[in-house]
Order: structure tokens, then sequence, then C-alpha cells
């Protein structure tokens, strides 16, 4: 695989921002369009932390999909309150600067986006609200009810640790208080029940048996969601933590799934 960075003036963020543009070895310019994942990182990474990833290039070449490595921090890849626009970057940015730039096919069916943890519960949101630009979405570990949160029901498990889960201070600065505007825009389960289905989607999620149980938890509260709405799915409970280790492993599956479904022309 090859890895190239992209960078331009974002008018959604007002600042310049980059993503990373991984290539498969065999990837042309001319000829056969290649489909896209978009993939997304866990709370606190940026365009890199998919990189680390040790098995990325050999799926990446067998799957011969272009992979976009977008970054958005802490803000969930959504239009925060805040006011950080960081979904309107991602939709109306970034999938017009890699269409634009390289041999993509360019519509929805050759399109998907997926992630961990923050990034997985990101990819179905963006797959809910933007069915038009996303046929496949792809999520390890996706933390999907964030919008639902009430505190920090992580704090038993800090204990003068540092984890890679917002405090209640990080989380609502993001989301706004609980009841917010924000909250209620980007619910998942609202967003199910209200999706386009002139769209269809079909979503891979798995999350480790080793999990935080309030992860577990909501994939599974996810999965038969999926399921009530008949939306189709495959979910998997594999060996693993909440970790880039558990990410690495299930890559051949997140990336059979993704090419197996994604359109080439």
């Amino acid at each position: 695989m090859k890895v190239l960075t992209e960078t331009w003036w974002s008018a959604s963020i007002g600042r310049e921002k980059s993503v990373n543009v991984v290539l498969p070895a065999r990837y042309s310019s001319v000829g056969r369009a290649f489909p896209v994942l978009y993939l997304l990182h866990g709370f606190g990474g940026n365009r890199t932390t998919w990189l680390q990833c040790e098995d990325l290039s050999t799926v990446v070449d067998a799957a011969g999909l272009i992979v976009v490595l977008p970054e958005s921090g802490r803000s969930w890849f959504i239009n925060d309150a805040r006011g950080r626009r960081y979904e309107d970057y991602l939709v109306r940015e970034v999938i017009g600067h890699v269409d634009g730039g390289f041999n993509t096919v360019a519509s929805r069916d050759g399109r998907g986006v997926g992630g961990f943890s923050m990034g997985g519960a990101a990819a179905l949101y963006q797959a809910l609200r933007h069915g038009d630009l996303f046929s496949v979405v792809c999520s390890n570990a996706g933390a999907f009810e964030a919008p639902l949160r009430d505190g920090d029901p992580y704090h038993r498990l800090r204990d003068g640790r540092r984890l890679a889960i917002p405090t209640t201070r990080d989380h609502e600065r993001v989301w706004g208080p609980v009841g917010s505007e924000v909250r209620r825009e980007y619910d998942p389960y609202r967003a199910l029940r209200d999706r386009n289905e002139k769209y269809p989607i079909e979503v891979h999620l798995d999350v480790g048996l080793d999990d935080y149980p309030r992860m577990i938890g909501m994939n599974r509260r996810m999965r038969d969601a999926l399921s009530e709405r008949s939306v189709p799915h495959r979910y998997r409970e594999r060996p693993g933590g909440h970790d880039w280790t558990f990410v690495n492993a299930g890559l051949p599956d997140l990336f059979a799934f993704a090419r197996s479904r994604l359109l080439s022309a």
C-alpha cells in the first residue's frame, strides 16, 4: 500500500486540515475505478491512528480498496454543541476532495464508512444521515449510545488511570447537556426509525468479549435495533478488549465484508 497526505483549507473547520489516503498496490489513476472505505478513528485519535494496525497493508492490498483516514480529534465527526462542523467537513469536503483527486467509484454503491469506538458510532450516524453517500458501514466496538449518555458511566474504571473515554466535561463540550438538540439530532435509534429507505445500507458490527460491559450492551442493543428495522447486518462477538489489538485482529473480516458489498466500476 502507499500512503499519501492531502491538505487543504477547510471552510467547515476554518483552518487547514489533512487526511491520509491509503492506496492499494494495484491502484492506477486510469482504467477501472476503485471503491473507497472511509475509516474513522477513536476518541482522541487522528489520521495516523489506523496506520498502527500491523495488518492494514495486507488487507488493503488484498481488497483493492482506497482507504481514507480523516480526523476530528475528540469531536465525534459531528456538527457539535461548540459549533465545530466535522460532519460538514467529512461529507461536503473530504468526499469531494477524494473523488476529485483519485480514481474512485464516486457513488454511494462504491463508498463505505467504518471506524473504531467513537469512529464506529460516527460511521453509523453518518450512513444513516447520508444514505445517498454511503451504502456500507463497518464498526468495531461502536460507542453508539454517546448521545444518550448521562454523566460518567465509566467513573469507577478511572481510579486515577487515563482512559480513552471522555469525561463528563469533555463529553458535554461536544454533545451539550442531556436533552440538547445535538443529542436529539444524532440519536442513532431515532435515526434508524427515520432513515430514508430509498438508500439501503448493510452493516458489519462486532465487539470484544473482554470489552467494557456497557460497550458490549450497547452493541447488542444496536444489533437488536437493526434487526427490528430490517437493516441487513452481520454481528459478531469475538475475543479481545477495547483496543487496537482487537481492531487489527478483525481487519480481514471487516475488509472482506466491505469489499464484497462495494461496487467496482
